[in-house]
């Protein structure tokens, strides 16, 4: 039997197994588990409860910075704010109580930045592991929201920032973009605007795979115009030098939005202030298709495997000691 690859479990292998068990039913759920959806929401007290884990498992450095940004932003493509978050901690054998300390603090730090209270959690150190392991949970409490499962075939597909953010930190050691990293503010400020259907983070498998995964939970197709998409500088010389895509690049940091035909103007004026959101494509009744540079239509069949497990298959592994 082939073992799988790296990364993401494909879909259809996801949604014949985990997406089948899913334990006793609940009239509180909302959101039933669904490949592409960035949380789950539950009724509770007559509001909904907005929660998303994520694990950080490509990372050494800076790894309690990523955990918490990851999962505030699977919550903020809501249209609210994370509000609480707990946390697993998993360390290689050899690691010292300055690293545990390190990794805290570094977790305390973005959840401050964020206004996220850390309620609780586990640590430890685990047999087996070369790398550490960190998990967040991050959850809060909302009147109303939005999820990548309502875009609909006519809007436009609006991108935030650039392609390839988080990649671009991770394999190019620019921890300055880790400033970079956050979607909350973006997300609340357009799902404002009363003109976004559906949000969707751009991370494993990059805008490709956004894309891909929004149009899966719609249950609609869509257009991806390569030539519209924003790319850095320094993530297109990055790309260049190792054969990436950067469109199948892991983009923390880049939230992919389906906004309503003829309101792109009023949710690009809410961005301004935040950042650059640039119109990348569109949401159609069927098929999905990436529009290459040239005119050419690829059709998108699976999510793409993230470019981020190739390049660090071929990097020695650390072990990581403190």
């Amino acid at each position: 039997m082939t073992g799988l690859s790296l990364g993401k479990i494909p879909i259809d292998i996801l949604s014949s197994t985990v997406l089948r068990l899913t334990g006793a039913p609940s009239d509180r759920i909302v959101t039933p588990p669904l490949a592409g959806l960035d949380f789950a929401a539950l009724k509770v007290d007559g509001k909904y409860m907005v929660i998303s884990a994520d694990p950080v498992t490509g990372v050494v450095e800076d790894i309690g910075r990523y955990a918490m940004n990851v999962s505030a932003n699977d919550v903020a493509t809501s249209g609210g704010r994370p509000q609480f978050a707990e946390s697993v901690v998993l360390l290689p054998e050899g690691a010292g109580a300055r690293y545990v300390g390190k990794i805290a603090s570094q977790m305390d730090g973005e959840a401050k930045r964020l206004g996220v209270s850390i309620v609780g959690g586990h640590t430890e150190v685990t047999p087996g592991l070369t790398r550490p392991i960190v998990m967040v949970t991050a959850f809060s409490f909302v009147d109303r929201f939005v999820s990548s499962r309502d875009a609909r075939a006519g809007d436009t597909m609006m991108l935030t920032k650039t392609a390839g953010l988080e990649g671009t930190a991770v394999l190019g050691g620019r921890r300055e973009l880790l400033e970079d990293l956050s979607v909350v503010d973006e997300a609340v400020a357009a799902y404002r605007t009363g003109h976004v259907h559906a949000m969707h983070d751009c991370t494993e498998g990059g805008v490709l795979g956004a894309a891909f995964e929004m149009s899966l939970a719609s249950k609609v197709g869509f257009e991806l115009e390569e030539s519209l998409v924003p790319v850095s500088p320094e993530t297109r010389k990055l790309c260049r030098r190792l054969s990436v895509d950067p469109l199948k690049l892991i983009g923390s940091g880049a939230l992919l939005l389906a906004v309503e035909p003829g309101r792109e103007p009023e949710v690009e004026r809410a961005l301004a202030p935040i950042c650059l959101a640039t119109r990348v494509g569109r949401f159609t009744r069927r098929g999905r298709r990436l529009v290459r540079k040239g005119g050419e239509k690829q059709t998108v069949r699976a999510a793409p495997v993230d470019e981020l497990w190739r390049v660090l298959a071929m990097r020695p592994r650390r072990r990581q000691r403190g």
